[in-house]
């Protein structure tokens, strides 16, 4: 792997790390994983195993649209942090942020679209993170 690549992939592990522990601190559970990629201008997160107790008791219970409603609330309300995690990061700006959620299998998906950059780049993190 070249120095280039070296760094580009410490910037996506960084990134990873940082919003599994927004979601850990402020969501009171984070993701059992977590990996992000790089795509020239879309930076995309893909974060695993994160629902809270509440989240899944309502899900089991086919309440799944409350959870949802929370989270959109919620993800709004954490944007600006989401947003500076990735452009203290990548020394972008996001000029688009999009959440998702996914119940089954517990998913969610943080996509932050940014300035346009000089350089095409592709790159890819993975990581496992043990839940507590």
């Amino acid at each position: 792997m070249s120095a280039r690549d070296e760094t580009e992939a410490g910037v996506l592990a960084g990134i990873t790390r940082d919003l599994v522990r927004l979601h850990h601190q402020y969501y009171g559970k984070g993701p059992t994983k977590a990996r992000s990629y790089m795509v020239n201008d879309t930076l995309i997160s893909i974060l695993e195993g994160g629902f809270t107790t509440v989240e899944v008791t309502l899900i089991d219970e086919g309440k799944t649209e409350a959870v949802h409603n929370m989270r959109r609330s919620f993800q709004m309300a954490m944007e600006e942090r989401f947003r500076t995690v990735v452009e203290k990061a990548v020394g972008r700006r996001v000029v688009a942020y999009m959440s998702q959620i996914h119940t089954n299998p517990d998913m969610a998906v943080e996509l932050f679209v940014l300035e346009p950059a000089k350089d095409d780049v592709v790159e890819e993190h993975r990581a496992n993170y043990a839940s507590e």
